[in-house]
């Protein structure tokens, strides 16, 4: 269980930090994390990115709190999970240290982060929709560290410079050709096998038929900055959208042939009933009603009478969900794996940013005569200039040769593909929980009546020998 509370910073940020990072309220340091800055430079880094904002706005930053209750979790977990609300709270966007504090009855976590973002350089919006957020984002956390949660009334992803870098020579048409032949294979449709590519990280363009439809479908992965062709001399023949919407209905004309045809149906519910549950008919009274259960057995067999005419058989039911789960887990990697790129490059920008704002200041210093002197006028910028330095090394980039512009490019690229696969996720588990639904209804109402037909024949049995 925890809770959370969070106020604004107006006046020192650094006596703030230096508060949440006393060695003996954090293990002597241990419990302590940091993103887009460090806590010795937080003070700094925070007033760099809010220089670029509007003077008006007099909070530097924000202080959130996040207590547990006694005994439930280790400092180790705790501090996890503290990182991990940071995280998915400010989204890459916002510097941020974290401590643990463990010299008090309960552990609890001090998050403290800039007030304007490193991205568009926007002030985070704190009402009452933000705390309402953090509070779910906190619940969400403890229920996936299954930890309790007050309720009213790894595997590593590849850092940016391997994204970036990519993979030279062909080896990347070929995963590309994997990756579509596995979607074939999983897919009931084309439109889920463009579902299932996008799923995997791929933007896809020009997968439409008809008449003002491109000539070719084209895939990009993260990792290249040009879209390859489903043409016969890009990929293959296989590979056109044409042919990949053949292989999807050979494969299925193949099942279909394997199958024993249900006679078609005609359609006569108007109203959706597939969207309900079944009614559990052995409750006391409709044992005592039987009107009640005859009006019950009417609504269950429309029930699963919707579920079965939406299917079509209980196997195309099961497929169909296979398909869509699959979709779901593929969305779920991709995003996790965009979300982490998401993170590198993010704190890739907002160094970068901070390294050219700065650089005048490094090289006026290395000119100076009275080297001491021009530090003193200057040591903020040149704390900040070097500290960016420093930080772009270790992801691996040249800083003689960087691109702020293209970093934005590529930032704002890979947020919309998580927004893409976000929504790709959330549709596909959505629709497998339908699904699911519909395939419980048909297997209970058959349950049923199985039951209900054996229970007839021994009363007739018994009647027959009286």
């Amino acid at each position: 269980m925890a809770y959370t509370k969070i106020h604004a910073i107006t006046a020192t940020v650094n006596k703030a930090v230096d508060y949440i990072c006393n060695p003996a309220k954090t293990d002597e340091s241990i419990l302590i994390s940091s993103y887009g800055c460090s806590p010795e430079t937080a003070a700094y880094d925070f007033k760099f990115a809010l220089s670029k904002t509007s003077p008006s706005d007099k909070n530097k930053a924000y202080h959130l709190i996040q207590s547990f209750f006694p005994g439930e979790v280790s400092y180790a977990e705790a501090h996890r999970i503290g990182v991990e609300l940071a995280d998915k709270l400010l989204e890459g966007k916002y510097s941020y240290v974290v401590s643990t504090h463990i010299d008090r009855g309960h552990v609890h976590n001090h998050i403290i982060f800039c007030a304007a973002d490193n991205i568009n350089h926007e002030k985070y919006h704190d009402c009452k929709k933000s705390y309402y957020n953090i509070r779910n984002l906190s619940d969400d956390l403890c229920r996936e560290h299954e930890l309790s949660v007050i309720t009213p009334g790894e595997k590593r992803g590849k850092t940016y410079k391997e994204w970036q870098a990519g993979k030279s020579g062909s080896a990347w048409k070929e995963r590309l050709k994997s990756d579509i032949d596995e979607a074939i294979k999983t897919a009931e449709t084309y439109e889920d096998c463009i579902a299932l590519i996008r799923a995997k990280g791929y933007e896809v363009k020009g997968e439409d038929f008809g008449e003002n439809a491109h000539k070719f479908i084209s895939f990009r992965p993260l990792d290249r900055e040009r879209f390859v062709r489903g043409s016969a001399k890009s990929l293959g023949t296989e590979y056109t959208k044409e042919r990949i919407r053949e292989r999807i209905e050979e494969k299925t004309l193949t099942k279909d042939k394997k199958r024993v045809p249900f006679p078609t149906r005609k359609k006569l519910i108007v109203k959706d009933y597939s969207k309900k549950n079944l009614i559990d008919t052995t409750d006391d009274k409709f044992a005592n009603s039987p009107g009640l259960k005859h009006w019950a057995d009417i609504q269950n067999l429309k029930i699963a009478a919707a579920s079965y005419s939406q299917t079509g058989s209980i196997t195309e039911l099961k497929k169909q969900i296979a398909a869509k789960s699959t979709l779901a887990k593929t969305a779920r990697e991709s995003l996790v794996e965009t979300e982490r790129q998401l993170k590198d490059l993010g704190q890739v920008l907002k160094y970068a940013e901070q390294y050219k704002a700065n650089h005048i200041y490094h090289v006026r210093y290395k000119k100076s005569k009275d080297k001491d002197a021009y530090l003193r006028r200057h040591e903020t910028e040149l704390i900040l200039h070097d500290g960016a330095e420093n930080m772009l090394k270790r992801f691996g980039i040249d800083t003689k040769n960087i691109d702020v512009e293209k970093l934005r490019s590529d930032y704002n690229a890979l947020y919309a593909k998580k927004q893409a696969l976000q929504k790709t996720y959330k549709s596909a588990e959505k629709e497998t929980a339908d699904l699911n639904r519909k395939l419980n209804n048909l297997n209970q109402y058959l349950d049923h009546s199985l039951e209900q037909q054996s229970a007839d024949k021994k009363i007739d049995k018994n009647t027959q020998s009286l």
